[in-house]
């Protein structure tokens, strides 16, 4: 993708000189869609600072993502909860971290607590966007220009270069890589066999009901390709559950479907999505592992757009609403209809899967 420079807060530029640091801490979103994207900064970082060590500061649940990332040393896990201030856990991981020696911290959140730990551990370059009150905590603190600079991708990838210095022509996308040996062990756990063709179906969205196409499209499409002799399974967390188990029983619960919700840790859901022949996703974070996996991968949209977080692989399609309230961006339908997903029909679904694995280009739709 080709992409503007941003513009540098002032004090920043100063340090732009300074040797470029190759013990590095990053710290980690805190949400799947955002960390898998972050992959991107790590590549970056790699290819500017050859021999770099990173390791990312993030959640317990993000290991198993960031252990399919060859660019990460380690995940250090944040033992908070969601939200939690936790000065004094922050504080205590912040010491701790002081033997390590990291020479820069890079913030991926803008918020005041995400500053804490490397200012407790006394990282002498601490890198972020002026979010929320966090001056004397950084001291790399960079003005984001959100026109130059439109996509969340792009905005990790530039906390990783010098103030003035311009983002790459083109940005490597998120790679993870799978473990084929796990993938194979969780297939035969569920009786899934890796040599049929496998439709992958992610149909739900923490942020809300908005965000999920009906579950009587997804089981039309299910049924299309139970007919064509594929496998379909059916992903996400035990939360999705109720509605994976309305789709898997309107698409007839055949023996070659497979609901997986809640019965797979995040490690085995990106394993075996990573055998899947096509994926048709909610935008989720679970799009952004498939994407990530080089998956032929079909994202829908309908009260959000792709403008700020797409699925970054040429392997992929945008499916979006163009009716006159979307996208909305509100977690439920503030009009009570859900026109922007109801009226995206399940034939037009089957159609861009049907292109996109056979090998089409990337597109919107």
């Amino acid at each position: 993708m080709t992409v503007m420079k941003g513009q540098a807060h002032p004090k920043a530029a100063g340090q732009a000189g300074a040797a470029l640091a190759t013990k590095i801490l990053v710290v980690g979103p805190s949400w799947v869609g955002d960390m898998v994207m972050s992959q991107s900064l790590y590549r970056v970082l790699r290819e500017r600072r050859p021999g770099c060590q990173i390791d990312v500061l993030a959640p317990a649940w993000s290991e198993a993502i960031l252990a399919r990332m060859p660019e990460v040393r380690r995940a250090i896990n944040l033992p908070l909860a969601h939200g939690e201030l936790g000065w004094a856990k922050r504080r205590a991981l912040g010491h701790s971290l002081r033997a390590e020696h990291y020479q820069q911290a890079i913030l991926l959140p803008n918020s005041l607590k995400s500053a804490l730990v490397p200012w407790f551990a006394r990282i002498p370059q601490r890198t972020g966007w002026r979010g929320e009150m966090r001056y004397g905590l950084l001291n790399d603190l960079r003005r984001l220009d959100e026109n130059a600079l439109p996509l969340m991708v792009e905005r990790f990838v530039a906390l990783g270069l010098a103030p003035v210095e311009a983002l790459p022509e083109t940005i490597p996308a998120p790679a993870l890589v799978a473990d084929a040996e796990l993938a194979q062990l969780a297939a035969e756990r569920f009786g899934i066999d890796p040599k049929r063709p496998i439709l992958a179906l992610c149909p739900g969205a923490e942020f809300g009901s908005a965000k999920r196409w009906p579950e009587s499209h997804f089981a039309a499409v299910a049924r299309h390709y139970l007919q064509q002799g594929w496998q379909v399974c059916l992903y996400g967390s035990a939360n999705d559950a109720p509605v994976t188990a309305t789709i898997h029983q309107a698409s007839g619960e055949q023996a070659a479907s497979f609901d997986l919700a809640g019965r797979t840790s995040l490690a085995e859901a990106v394993d075996l999505l990573s055998l899947s022949t096509a994926v048709l996703s909610n935008d989720s974070g679970l799009m952004h592992i498939a994407a990530a996996l080089e998956r032929p991968t079909v994202a829908v949209y309908g009260p959000t757009s792709p403008a700020f977080t797409p699925p970054l692989s040429k392997r992929s399609a945008t499916v979006l609403s163009t009716i006159d309230c979307a996208p909305c961006f509100e977690r439920e339908c503030p009009l009570g209809h859900h026109r922007c997903m109801q009226e995206l029909a399940p034939q037009r679904m089957i159609d861009t899967l049907d292109a996109l694995h056979s090998n089409s280009p990337a597109q919107s739709i």
